[in-house]
């Protein structure tokens, strides 16, 4: 009897996500799988939830993995959260602002669109214009992974206290690669995805709750059985010496892999991590933009962990990228909606952060496109040395 071998291409994954997944989670990933109920397993989800606040920057006693990538984190903050009718202010400068702004509108929430140019941040005094009348819930996208924009949160939680409206964040894309503190920006409730900056693969998405959003998951029936916090709640928050209540099975391997991710973050610091990010973010802008790639974003409006560039006259995006993955074994990622074709969008997340696979990018984009490959490399290492 024959046996199918599975065959994976080594690629080094410098895209939009996922991201380089180093070989202390893979090993994590393939420890023994236990029941979701065992008293082991039970210990390793309430240091997950510990491991979780402290990346968040949170007190709040709600902080778990939902069983699904990002955007089931996008989905189980919708369906608890808002409500039919509620007026909901819905942050939009690039897709998973329309995104958000589709998952509102299909939950039958009333939408204030607040929009930007795709590679800007919000003007928060637009935001805060819109805030002016009572709502339910303001949304943003704190790190916009279609742009590489960082949207700052200051001033928008007391706007929301003012109405008694919830602040809801996406920070899928900024968790542990970008600074971010949830209980100074005074955020309600925020979803994020383990494939970027985390490091560990794909299908969890890391989300917390403060206690001024609890009552809206209390109050009423959810529409989705499989999303509805109150159930889940009682297999993720563990009350005294009360059993674990089942809701789901959980996947027991992917939370071994994101245990290890968090225990890797805290070995470092935030602090430290924020630090690097932003540094290997600078010095990978320095080194492209010898090779004529210039990033999108303004200044001041970045977001560390991702970098948008745009192409430069005379470059066909898939002419670059397709041999970039399939020769040199690099995969970047191309532009979305309005900005498809015209931009790159680079990870600079986690181990993607470093030098060495910066180094790697530059030269074979330089290779590529026909650049100063000595110029570009040099700007990188002074950018790291800075």
């Amino acid at each position: 009897m024959s046996t199918a071998t599975i065959r994976v291409p080594d690629r080094l994954l410098l895209g939009s996500g996922p991201s380089p997944v180093p070989q202390r989670i893979l090993d994590a990933l393939a420890l023994p799988t236990i029941g979701h109920l065992d008293p082991a397993f039970s210990a390793l989800m309430d240091d997950v939830a510990a491991g979780l606040r402290k990346a968040f920057r949170t007190e709040n006693r709600v902080a778990l993995p939902v069983s699904g990538t990002g955007s089931a984190g996008m989905e189980s903050m919708v369906a608890n959260l808002v409500r039919p009718g509620d007026r909901v202010i819905c942050g939009v400068h690039g897709l998973f602002g329309e995104r958000m702004a589709d998952e509102l509108r299909r939950h039958g929430a009333a939408v204030v669109r607040v929009e930007a140019e795709w590679g800007r941040a919000i003007p928060t005094e637009a935001l805060l214009e819109a805030a002016s009348a009572p709502f339910a819930a303001m949304f943003v996208v704190h790190a916009e992974t279609s742009t590489g924009v960082a949207q700052p949160l200051d001033g928008l939680a007391d706007a929301c206290r003012t109405h008694d409206a919830l602040l809801l964040v996406d920070c899928v894309t900024s968790l542990t690669g970008h600074p971010l503190d949830l209980d100074a920006s005074g955020v309600d409730a925020a979803f994020s995805g383990t494939q970027k900056c985390l490091n560990a693969p794909p299908g969890l998405a890391p989300m917390t709750l403060g206690e001024r959003a609890l009552p809206r998951v209390r109050d009423g029936e959810v529409p989705s059985w499989y999303f509805d916090l109150s159930l889940v709640l009682g297999y993720w928050l563990k009350e005294a010496d009360a059993p674990r209540a089942y809701h789901h099975t959980a996947p027991i391997n992917l939370v071994y892999a994101l245990a290890e991710a968090l225990a890797i973050v805290h070995e470092e610091g935030l602090e430290a991590r924020w630090a690097r990010h932003a540094r290997a973010h600078d010095a990978l802008k320095d080194a492209l933009a010898v090779l004529g790639l210039e990033r999108l974003a303004p200044e001041g409006e970045q977001l560390s962990s991702l970098l948008a560039v745009r192409l430069p006259d005379g470059v066909e995006d898939a002419q670059v990228r397709v041999p970039l993955l399939t020769e040199d074994g690099i995969e970047i990622s191309g532009g979305l909606g309005p900005l498809a074709g015209r931009i790159w969008r680079i990870g600079v997340m986690g181990e993607g952060a470093r030098v060495e696979p910066q180094e790697r990018l530059v030269r074979a984009l330089a290779a590529r496109l026909g650049g100063d490959e000595t110029g570009a490399v040099d700007a990188l290492h002074a950018g790291w040395s800075a």
